[in-house]
């Protein structure tokens, strides 16, 4: 009788670990909970995550998905594969409406196909491209995200348009030399991927779109072996030419 009720004990338990896990990993990906904002380092590279207003398909969440994991382990990437002073803690939630958006140079925006910018969002967009700042917008895909994503930067920059980008750009082989611009999408989408760019008022690329496409999902389960090798080297490559070139032109 003992050994059979320490069983079921043992059995309960495990149950509920995976259902916690399964709650964690939910929480994660589509809602706002496990989110530990951290104070970074005061190191040459803070990666910015822009938390923006937001409606849709996430209910408003879409900014905080792959969060902290993608943000970590790109910027413990970044720290091993160039010599930019960056630790894996470098990174921060900062609202696109606040004054504290210019003081990070480089910034991810999550699910862009989410996007309901408020005014004072929208000219903190605009001075911050225009000042010489690189957005990385990333994991959104299909017709409806893409006009979310147009109409909200054509809020910002009625003269400019998104630009399908060409693999001979010099953002392709600022650091590594990029081959192609197929990398797959780590699940099903609507179409093949599309890089789009956006240019600042001094004709550098400000914004990378990427279209049909998730590097951040490749960077937050990089150590779990869920994806195949190969795209998710490449996520990273890609990832950290585009950080390079931000830093340097």
């Amino acid at each position: 009788m003992e050994h059979a009720q320490r069983i079921r004990r043992i059995a309960l338990l495990l149950l509920l670990i995976t259902l916690a896990g399964a709650t964690v990993i939910y929480a994660q990906r589509f809602g706002r909970a496990f989110l530990f904002p951290n104070e970074p380092p005061p190191t040459e590279l803070v990666i910015a995550r822009w938390e923006y207003t937001a409606r849709g398909k996430f209910n408003g969440t879409g900014w905080s998905h792959n969060f902290p994991n993608s943000d970590r382990h790109f910027a413990q990437v970044i720290s091993e594969a160039t010599n930019i002073d960056v630790k894996n803690a470098s990174y921060r939630i900062v609202e696109l409406g606040s004054p504290e958006v210019f003081d990070y140079p480089f910034a991810v925006v999550s699910e862009p196909g989410e996007m309901a910018l408020t005014d004072h969002e929208v000219d903190n967009l605009r001075e911050f491209i225009d000042r010489g700042g690189f957005v990385l917008m990333d994991d959104f895909d299909g017709a409806r995200d893409l006009a979310t994503l147009q109409r909200n930067l054509h809020l910002a920059f009625p003269d400019r348009d998104l630009i399908r980008m060409t693999i001979d750009q010099d953002i392709f082989n600022v650091f590594y030399r990029i081959d192609a611009l197929n990398v797959i999408s780590p699940y099903v989408v609507e179409g093949e991927p599309v890089f789009y760019s956006l240019m600042n008022k001094d004709g550098k690329i400000g914004v990378v779109a990427c279209y049909n496409n998730d590097l951040e999902n490749f960077w937050d389960f990089i150590d779990r072996g869920e994806y195949p090798l190969k795209p998710s080297i490449e996520a990273f490559r890609l990832g950290i030419n585009f950080v390079v070139y931000s830093m340097s032109h």
